[in-house]
C-alpha cells in the first residue's frame, strides 16, 4: 500500500504532470546554479548585486506577466499552451551559453521570466482539477513542495557533478532538454487538462483586477499575502548571498557553493513530508505562522555565521520554515473558491507572491554588496517577524 503522500501519483494525469513538474524544476535548478556562477565570474564580491538585478527582472515578468496571461488563457486548450511554454522556455535557455554581455543575459532570463509566469499559474490551477478532493490535493501540495525541494537539493548536486566535466554554460542546454521533456510529456495528456465549466465565459471576469480584488477581499489570502514576504525576505537572503558566502567569505569552491544550495532544500523536504501529519494536529494559519517565525529567527542566526558549517546549519532551518508557509498556500487558495474561477486565485496569488520577491531580490543583492552580508540578513530578520506579526492580525483564528 502506498503512503498517503504518493497516493496522488496513481491517477495517471497527475503522474505524467508531476513527471513534467519533476524534469522542469530540475532544469530550472541546474540553470540557477549555473548563473551564479556567472554572476561570481562577472562581479566576484559584488555577485550579489547581479543576482538580485537578475532575479528582480524574473520576478517583473511574473508581476506583470502572470494575471495578464491568466486572462487569456482561458481562449486556449490548456494543454497546447503548457506545451507552447515549455518549448518556448527551452529554445530561450539554450541561447544562453552564447551571449556575450551582461545585458544579454537579463533580456534572455526576462523573456524566459515572461514564459514561465505563463505557465506556472494554468499548470497550478489545472493540478485541482485533476485532483478534486481535499485529502488527495493536499497530499499533492505536499508531493509537489517535496519535488521542488528536491530540485533544491539534487540539482545543485546534479550541477556540481557535470562541472567536473563541462563547463558551467553547459548547464543551460541541461536546462533547455529538461523543458522539451517536460513539454513533451504534457503533451501526451491531450485534452485531459480541459478547462471546467464554461469556455466561453467573458473575459471581464477573468480580469486581472478581479482576481487580485477577490483575493484581498479574503481574510486568510490577506494574511497569506503578509507570509509572501517573510518567505521573499528569507528567501532572497539563500538564493543571492550563498555565493557570495562561500566564495568570497570562506574562499571555497563551485562545490561548496552547490552543496549550501542543497542543504536549504534538504530542510525544505523535511518540512514537506511532515506537512500532511502537522495539519492534522494544528490548523494552516498557526503552522504557516510558526514557519514565519522561524524563518525570522534562522536569518538572526544568519547574522552571526563565521564558518561555512554555521551556514549549512542556518541554511538547513530556513529551508524547513520556507516550507512550512509554502507548502499549505495552496490549500488557503482552493477553500477561497469554486473550481472554475480558481485560477484567477492562483494567478494573483503568483502574481503578489512574487511582487514580494521583485522587492527582496533587489533589496538583499544591494545591502549585502554595500554593508556587507550581515546587514542582508539582519534586514530579512526584521522583515519576516514584521511579516508574521501583520499575518496573524490580518487572518484571525476564526477565520480559516
Amino acid at each position: 500500500m502506498l503512503p498517503a503522500l504518493l497516493t496522488p501519483l496513481q491517477n495517471p494525469v497527475y503522474r505524467r504532470m508531476f513527471a513534467a513538474q519533476i524534469f522542469s524544476l530540475t532544469g530550472s535548478g541546474v540553470a540557477t546554479v549555473a548563473l551564479a556562477l556567472l554572476a561570481y565570474d562577472l562581479a566576484g564580491g559584488g555577485a550579489a548585486t547581479i543576482l538580485g538585478t537578475i532575479f528582480a527582472l524574473k520576478m517583473l515578468a511574473y508581476v506583470v506577466v502572470s494575471p495578464l496571461a491568466e486572462a487569456a488563457a482561458v481562449r486556449f486548450p490548456r494543454t497546447s499552451l503548457l506545451v507552447t511554454l515549455d518549448f518556448i522556455r527551452a529554445g530561450l535557455i539554450g541561447v544562453m551559453p552564447f551571449v556575450t554581455a551582461t545585458w544579454q543575459v537579463y533580456v534572455l532570463v526576462l523573456l524566459v521570466s515572461c514564459a514561465s509566469a505563463a505557465f506556472t499559474p494554468a499548470f497550478q490551477a489545472a493540478i485541482p482539477d485533476v485532483l478534486p478532493t481535499v485529502g488527495e490535493y493536499t497530499n499533492a501540495l505536499s508531493l509537489s513542495r517535496v519535488a521542488y525541494d528536491l530540485e533544491q537539493l539534487l540539482s545543485p548536486l546534479l550541477a556540481g557533478a557535470a562541472l567536473l566535466l563541462i563547463s558551467f554554460d553547459a548547464l543551460f542546454w541541461m536546462n533547455a532538454v529538461a523543458f522539451v521533456v517536460s513539454g513533451m510529456l504534457i503533451a501526451s495528456l491531450g485534452t485531459k487538462l480541459r478547462i471546467p465549466g464554461d469556455a466561453k465565459r467573458s473575459i471581464r471576469r477573468f480580469a486581472p483586477v478581479e482576481g487580485v480584488r477577490r483575493y484581498l477581499s479574503t481574510p486568510r489570502l490577506r494574511g497569506l499575502m503578509a507570509l509572501n514576504a517573510a518567505v521573499a525576505a528569507a528567501g532572497a537572503v539563500v538564493i543571492v548571498n550563498t555565493v557570495v558566502y562561500v566564495r568570497g567569505e570562506f574562499d571555497l569552491g563551485e562545490a561548496q557553493v552547490a552543496l549550501a544550495l542543497a542543504v536549504s532544500g534538504g530542510g525544505s523536504i523535511a518540512a514537506a513530508l511532515l506537512i500532511s501529519r502537522l495539519l492534522l494536529a494544528v490548523d494552516d494559519r498557526r503552522l504557516m505562522l510558526t514557519g514565519a517565525v522561524l524563518a525570522s529567527a534562522s536569518m538572526a542566526a544568519a547574522v552571526f555565521v563565521d564558518g561555512y558549517a554555521q551556514l549549512l546549519a542556518v541554511w538547513l532551518s530556513a529551508g524547513f520554515a520556507l516550507s512550512l508557509v509554502q507548502t499549505p498556500a495552496g490549500r488557503l487558495l482552493q477553500r477561497s473558491a469554486e473550481p472554475t474561477d480558481r485560477p484567477q486565485l492562483y494567478a494573483a496569488q503568483f502574481s503578489l507572491s512574487h511582487a514580494c520577491w521583485l522587492i527582496a531580490y533587489p533589496s538583499i543583492g544591494l545591502l549585502a554588496s554595500n554593508n556587507g552580508l550581515p546587514v542582508a540578513a539582519a534586514f530579512a530578520t526584521a522583515t519576516a517577524l514584521a511579516a508574521a506579526v501583520v499575518a496573524s492580525m490580518l487572518w484571525r483564528p476564526d477565520q480559516l
